[in-house]
């Protein structure tokens, strides 16, 4: 294998296969990306196991081949080039290492044999959908901060993605919950969506996904199984990128039972000015349980923390509000977590009473819906 490439095309390439290849690893090929020259593209291939990327990026091939070549050093040295230059790989007569030059700068990298490199292909996967890169990017970015970390409940350690129904009309929907709170966005379903097996896309494979959606193209084309998902990213230079993943093997709880119906007391803040009196208030509040209390009554709202260590903090601001006084307390990062999504001006809270489940709106936007479980202060 010999090629030359743009330092900047292979840097970008190398970036994204890379950050899926884990630090630690105890098979040694899986610290490596496979590297195959063919048809004037150079293509990038990354696994765990679990996750696999492959991009593709235009080269020069002078003699086609592949090879693998340790993930996290080839990086490095890409990233340490000057801006500008020509790089030439080559893999050396042995197959057991390739040759990197670029100016006067020149590396030697021991290899791994190509056939031991792990391949997700294979099963069918049974669906397939386009959406727009915008829609996908809004559905991971206001469900993401809800996904759990929790290893033992393994089952919510992802998005819920799958075809539902509101008020008639056919959606789809994204679903995290970590128990505390819940995130639920939804958009008119995709022509070919319909039909979709509800699957739930781990953590990694959502964050690594987001990354990609930044640079790609107007559209996705999403596949899915009931195990596996593939997202295709077309790139604008004939280039692009194709992440395939095994999807969590588990049932995601029902969901629509702890959004609430009877919640009657409404409360309408500003939602940029209602953040920053939460983030200065929470100041106060202690580390462990970072709680705040709202009290609400005739159109004010009164925000409150308590620490032993600390003091005490209080601030007070206007609302719309004209039901009966309410005192609740939330964790303030929830808070903030949720108002952060907030497009437009207002938020709207829905409440029944300070032991209850809290709903919060954008007023501007219907589409997406969070639950917030309120904490005893």
């Amino acid at each position: 294998m010999k090629l030359i490439i743009e330092r900047a095309a292979l840097l970008k390439g190398l970036s994204h296969v890379q950050s899926v290849v884990e630090r630690r690893n105890t098979i040694p090929i899986l610290s490596n990306i496979l590297l195959r020259a063919d048809g004037g593209a150079l293509r990038l291939t990354a696994t765990d196991m679990d996750l696999e990327i492959v991009e593709s990026v235009p080269a020069e091939i002078q003699a086609p081949g592949g090879t693998t070549a340790p993930a996290h050093t080839l990086y490095d040295i890409v990233r340490k080039l000057p801006d500008g230059s020509q790089v030439e790989i080559e893999t050396n007569p042995d197959g057991g290492s390739l040759t990197l030059r670029a100016g006067r700068s020149n590396f030697r990298l021991g290899c791994l044999p190509v056939e031991d490199f792990p391949s997700m292909a294979g099963g069918e996967l049974s669906h397939r959908f386009t959406i727009a890169a915008g829609d996908l990017r809004v559905m991971i970015d206001r469900t993401k901060f809800a996904i759990s970390t929790e290893e033992t409940r393994y089952y919510l350690n992802g998005i819920y993605l799958h075809a539902a129904t509101a008020d008639t009309v056919p959606v789809l929907r994204a679903v995290a919950t970590d128990g505390h709170r819940l995130a639920r966005v939804e958009m008119p379903l995709p022509d070919g969506a319909d039909g979709i097996p509800g699957v739930i896309v781990p953590r990694k494979t959502v964050m690594e996904l987001r990354k990609l959606l930044d640079e790609s193209g107007e559209t996705v084309e999403v596949q899915l199984s009931e195990t596996k998902t593939r997202f295709t990213l077309p790139g604008s230079a004939g280039d692009g990128v194709v992440l395939t993943s095994k999807l969590i093997d588990g049932t995601f709880p029902e969901y629509e039972r702890v959004i609430p119906s009877g919640n009657d007391k409404i409360l309408e803040v500003d939602a940029k000015e209602f953040a920053k009196a939460v983030d200065r208030v929470s100041t106060i509040s202690t580390e462990k349980s970072r709680a705040v209390k709202l009290t609400i009554e005739n159109g004010s709202l009164t925000l409150s923390a308590n620490s032993a260590e600390q003091g005490s903090a209080t601030e007070e601001i206007e609302v719309s509000y004209e039901a009966s006084k309410i005192e609740i307390g939330f964790n303030s990062r929830y808070l903030l977590d949720i108002t952060q999504q907030i497009e437009g001006d207002g938020a709207r809270f829905a409440m029944a009473d300070a032991g209850s489940p809290t709903i919060v709106r954008d007023t501007a936007d219907s589409s997406a819906l969070y639950v917030l479980m309120p904490m005893r202060v």
